[in-house]
């Protein structure tokens, strides 16, 4: 009766917890409200009569493009810095809030809207349609409902954000990171033929190979200033047809980054990196009112080249400069120093009220009773009070001082007005969302019924475990406290790595007390384990404040890659040889022994093509495998993955067909031997070339674990929730979204599916937990597996999950006003997500724990 509880509890605990995750986040990351329709001129007077220098754009965004990549003294944007220099290029470093990836902040630029944390989640969902902007008013949707055409070239987030919308256009993914050049060709080809046309009044051009090189070899990569200069190359052949062609002398291009990226080349959070972007106003026109600056800069500070604006001040700023009114839902304010090109003083004062009236209505709607407070107060002072308060005094100020504006603007009465507008952008743009509570709260409490669900089961078989309960129990109690200190959550891999290497020196010290005969002893077996764990912490640098530091890729893989092929072709060679061994004996014959080499040798040849592609720094100096790069070139990559699943698919069913693992524990343990080498095969076909060799490092310490003594069930259950966790850091995870490897999402893939794209997405990242996840079930000793006593790991593994998740909830609803709550705090609740639903539920309890119960529990 008892097992058949456990098993129940442990199933109802999982659907709690998953039932707790996605009614929390309804709660947590609510749709922000929008103002529906277009926007319209006001009645009061003539914003429309008014010239506007400009009567077309061309909106270049180039994704990732960080600020020092135009700016800086290494940029081969030579052409663009050319026209900085001359006054025809006006520069800025765009500051993107976070999160930053495509979809929320082209809603930003677009919009000039803060945009909800949410769209990170809707971002990777590429099919997805309910985060349009069909029906929110933009720059895109005023241009078009004065009858101007639009068209778009690139990335495909543009389609789904605006159906409907362009006339032309070719949509591209931005997910296949593998591809640095045919996803740039796509968008080039149709420029000039757009250029000669003049029925369009936007051209949108979204390129992506600069950041698909970021992701892939970081911004320093030996590809980025070929892709920078090419970039270039675009903008010089758009600057010529607009000096040319007289249908684009009053066209205006904008050059831009929709995010920057860090050192180890991804983006998603918070750093310097990420959120600088360069942001560049082209026209021949410019000449004649600005004077140009000097570029490249040589030095600046955290990528801070120029003015820093905000990216959602592009919003209403091409709303003057091409006339029409400014979206409803902006937050965004005028670029102070684009107002220079209107001469007289009144235009400037008009153009900042229209902006001013505008967010006004949104700050009246978000505070009403401050402002309703201001408006019959008999006085007010911008000087004490909330912010909310402050806020609606500058208006009435303003709504009283315009009454007596004339056609002489004092500098006085603008300063007034840049005050509320850059005051009303910051506490708007700041302001909390709109949490909903009471969903949260119930998030909450079903996390704590899953909680205890698992405490009867896991507190009898910790007591039973003596000091190794205490451990887990210690461990549960630290990690929970550290949820609630930002720091600890971005370095967060410190914490594992800690405790796994003290974990691997106390079974150090317990061997002591064992006998072992052969070498090496039990004792140095496990002090050998733990070695090599330090070599894995050391292998990548992860973490979000020391990325890109110095580790053992980048110092010693790099430079001699023929060094990391040598330890590729041995990681290869120790699951063929395993298999090819145990295939023999099945059909008692060599021929057999050959379908795990035919197999291994495939992956191997598609590592080789995939590299080729995507690293090919890393075969540079490798002559001796040259002629197979040279051999791979003719065959996709997507036909040759799917060779490699095949084969381990056919490997599978061997496997299990000769095994029988439901006849004995014998059979059983058998056969989880050589699924293991099957599953390093398919585990290294999806992990990054450079990351390799680590499996070869956890193949060995598998080995030393087994060679010392019987290890007890608490013991490897402590094992099993450490090295998962700390095995996810050390392949470069962190708890920031821009480390999300999409690098190896597309193997055998020909188009985007998203069950497919979701589910290698997730293996790709999770390749180390997933690993040991098998690995750890065959240090269970036979009289453990009969007895049922493995149960205690599932128990575990399900205790830490509700701990993991409470502590997660609690956390993000107590700091929900903390100052890093959407860069830190927020990701972290999406990771956990993804640990309780991928990892816990499907790898940890379906897999290994339906698996166990199904061949031991009636035996």
């Amino acid at each position: 009766m008892a097992p058949r509880w456990d098993k129940l509890s442990l199933i109802l605990a999982h659907l709690s917890l998953i039932a707790a995750l996605l009614v929390f986040a309804k709660g947590f990351f609510p749709h922000k409200a929008f103002l529906p329709g277009l926007a319209t001129w006001p009645n009061d007077y003539g914003s429309s009569a008014r010239d506007a220098p400009f009567d077309r754009v061309i909106f270049m965004v180039v994704d990732a493009l960080r600020s020092d990549f135009v700016y800086g003294n290494s940029s081969s944007f030579s052409f663009t810095q050319g026209l900085i220099r001359s006054g025809a290029a006006v520069p800025f470093t765009g500051h993107a809030s976070p999160p930053t990836i495509t979809m929320p902040r082209v809603k930003a630029i677009t919009t000039g809207s803060v945009p909800s944390f949410v769209d990170l989640v809707l971002n990777f969902a590429e099919s997805d349609t309910t985060s349009t902007l069909e029906t929110q008013d933009s720059w895109l949707a005023q241009l078009r409902a004065r009858g101007g055409k639009l068209v778009m070239y690139g990335d495909d987030t543009w389609l789904r954000l605006f159906p409907g919308f362009f006339e032309r256009a070719d949509g591209t993914t931005s997910f296949f990171v593998s591809d640095f050049t045919e996803v740039d060709n796509n968008v080039t080809r149709h420029i000039d033929d757009e250029l000669e046309r003049d029925d369009w009044a936007a051209m949108t051009l979204h390129f992506l190979g600069l950041d698909h090189i970021g992701h892939k070899t970081g911004p320093k990569g030996p590809m980025m200033p070929t892709k920078q200069a090419e970039m270039d190359g675009v903008v010089e052949s758009i600057y010529t047809a607009m000096e040319q062609n007289s249908h684009l002398k009053s066209c205006l291009l904008v050059l831009l980054g929709d995010h920057g990226m860090n050192e180890g080349g991804n983006h998603g959070a918070s750093s310097p990196g990420e959120v600088s972007t360069a942001l560049t106003f082209i026209s021949p026109k410019l000449k004649s009112a600005y004077e140009g600056q000097a570029s490249p800069v040589t030095n600046a500070q955290d990528y801070r080249y120029y003015d820093v604006v905000q990216q959602s001040d592009i919003a209403p700023t091409l709303a003057s400069l091409l006339g029409f009114p400014i979206p409803l839902n902006n937050l965004g304010v005028i670029i102070s120093r684009l107002l220079e090109l209107w001469t007289i003083p009144k235009d400037q004062y008009d153009l900042l009220y229209e902006n001013a009236e505008q967010i006004h209505r949104i700050a009246e709607a978000t505070f009403p009773t401050e402002f309703a407070a201001q408006a019959t107060a008999s006085g007010c002072s911008t000087s004490a009070g909330d912010d909310a308060a402050i806020l609606a005094c500058l208006w009435r100020q303003i709504v009283e001082g315009r009454h007596s504006v004339g056609s002489e603007i004092s500098t006085e009465r603008l300063d007034e007005l840049n005050q509320f507008l850059r005051g009303a952008q910051s506490l708007l743009s700041g302001a909390a969302s709109n949490y909903g509570l009471v969903s949260m709260q119930i998030g909450i409490a079903l996390a704590a019924v899953s909680l205890l669900l698992c405490v009867p089961s896991f507190t009898h078989g910790a007591l039973q475990a003596g000091f190794d309960g205490v451990f887990l129990i210690f461990i549960m109690l630290m990690y929970a406290i550290t949820m609630f200190a930002s720091s600890y959550v971005e370095e967060e891999h410190q914490f594992w790595y800690w405790t796994l290497g003290g974990w691997l020196l106390l079974l150090h010290l317990k061997d002591g007390r064992y006998k072992t005969t052969g070498l090496p002893s039990g004792q140095i077996a496990t002090f050998l384990a733990y070695l090599l764990s330090g070599v894995v912490r050391r292998w990548r640098q992860t973490g979000q404040k020391y990325a890109g530091d110095p580790d053992f890729v980048t110092e010693i893989m790099a430079p001699n890659s023929w060094f990391l092929w040598v330890l590729i072709m041995v990681t290869y060679t120790i699951p063929s040889r395993n298999l090819s061994a145990r295939a023999a004996k099945w059909m008692g014959g060599r021929q057999m022994g050959l379908l795990p080499v035919l197999v291994t040798v495939s992956a191997f040849v598609f590592k080789v093509a995939f590299t080729a592609a995507d690293a090919p720094e890393l075969l540079y100096k490798i002559s001796w495998l040259r002629p197979l790069v040279v051999f791979v070139r003719g065959y996709p990559l997507e036909k040759l993955a799917q060779v490699v699943f095949l084969g381990l698919t056919h490997l599978g069913g061997c496997s299990l067909y000769y095994e029988t693992p439901w006849k004995s524990i014998e059979h059983l343990k058998s056969w989880l031997a050589i699924f293991q080498d099957i599953v390093t095969i398919f585990l290294v076909t999806q992990s990054r070339t450079v990351d390799v060799p680590m499996y070869l490092f956890y193949m060995l310490q598998l080995k030393f674990l087994q060679r010392a003594r019987p290890h007890s069930v608490s013991e490897v259950t402590v094992l099993a929730v450490l090295v998962q966790y700390a095995t996810f850091f050390a392949f470069g995870g962190t708890n920031s979204i821009a480390t999300v490897d999409l690098s190896n999402a597309y193997n055998g893939i020909s188009g985007y599916n998203v069950v497919a794209v979701g589910i290698l997405t997730f293996v790709s990242n999770w390749t180390g937990p997933i690993w040991w996840s098998f690995a750890v079930c065959q240090l269970f000793s036979d009289v453990d597996l009969k007895n049922g006593n493995w149960r205690f790991l599932l128990t575990t593994q399900a205790t830490f999950a509700g701990v993991h998740v409470l502590a997660v909830m609690v956390a993000c609803t107590v700091l929900r006003e903390h100052l890093f709550i959407w860069t830190v705090f927020s990701p972290k609740y999406l990771y956990t997500a993804a640990w309780i639903i991928g990892q816990h539920t499907c790898v940890n309890l379906v897999t290994i724990g339906g698996l166990l119960w199904y061949n031991i529990s009636e035996k």
